[in-house]
């Protein structure tokens, strides 16, 4: 039986979105989003990048290999690439067709990281460790300074030895991915777990629908209802500001309620005690 063509891929982005707080779906969704760099690599040939940050275009292979169900995309967690290349190409591409190392790493119990899984397996050649700096670098907004003339990002031009090493550090992320395929190459991700996998991508490119007035007015309801209560907060106690723990702690204490802590479940008790003694008397 035929082999089936493999297009390993890794890409660095730029977006004002945090990544980590928001997700990758958020992430590309953003106006600022732009894929900066895209490294590949066909079965074994060697690997490739392009530079679209600086004007160069992915040759007609790579975007027909893209698009392609029958060519297998890998990447180590594969969801960021394909929904970063989705929006990029302003189409959903299916996950049918994409391969997760970092799943095929999870189910042999294996570190959740590039950077980790490499080291633990031993390979020859492992993930740079400059490139923490050179993405907080070029892949987030800058604060703006008089040195750097004010601006809230930084371009190649701005640190031209630095891009270079970013695009090094784009390739090497591609070879250590390759690196960890060979090196489980005999432990497979069962077919039904692929299953779930493409099942799992599915749902959370779907989403879930949303009353978007129902929120709206749960949000409004809350604001009210905070005002409500703040404004009695004020008429009872007389505090300059009762939502400060301390004012309050020495308002309930001169109450003759001893209090050690306004935590959630202190005032529970707290309630809880005084409704028990209300039910005695």
């Amino acid at each position: 039986m035929q082999m089936k063509r493999i297009l390993a891929i890794d890409i660095e982005t730029y977006s004002d979105v945090d990544l980590i707080k928001c997700g990758a779906y958020a992430y590309a969704d953003s106006l600022a989003f732009e894929v900066l760099l895209f490294a590949y690599k066909f079965d074994d040939e060697d690997t490739r990048i392009v530079d679209l940050a600086q004007g160069e275009e992915l040759p007609e292979k790579v975007k027909e290999a893209v698009f392609d169900v029958a060519v297998v995309k890998t990447a180590f967690n594969a969801n960021f690439e394909r929904i970063c290349l989705s929006k990029y190409f302003g189409v959903r591409l299916s996950p049918e067709s994409w391969h997760c190392s970092a799943v095929q790493a999870a189910l042999l119990a294996l570190p959740r990281s590039l950077e980790d899984v490499g080291v633990l397996l031993g390979l020859e050649r492992q993930k740079l460790k400059e490139g923490r700096d050179l993405i907080h670098y070029f892949c987030v907004p800058c604060k703006p300074t008089k040195s750097n003339g004010d601006r809230t990002r930084n371009l190649p031009v701005h640190a031209t030895e630095r891009w270079e090493l970013f695009k090094t550090y784009c390739i090497r992320d591609v070879d250590v991915e390759y690196a960890i395929r060979k090196k489980l190459k005999n432990f497979p991700v069962p077919e039904r777990e692929m299953e779930l996998y493409r099942l799992d991508q599915k749902i959370n490119d779907r989403g879930v629908l949303v009353d978007k007035e129902l929120v709206r007015q749960a949000v409004s309801g809350d604001l009210i209802h905070k005002e409500i209560v703040t404004k009695r907060a004020y008429e009872l106690t007389g505090l300059e500001n009762p939502n400060s723990v301390a004012q309050m702690k020495d308002w309930l204490n001169e109450q003759g309620v001893e209090v050690k802590s306004l935590a959630k479940k202190a005032v529970r008790e707290l309630i809880q005690e005084s409704e028990g003694k209300c039910r005695k008397c």
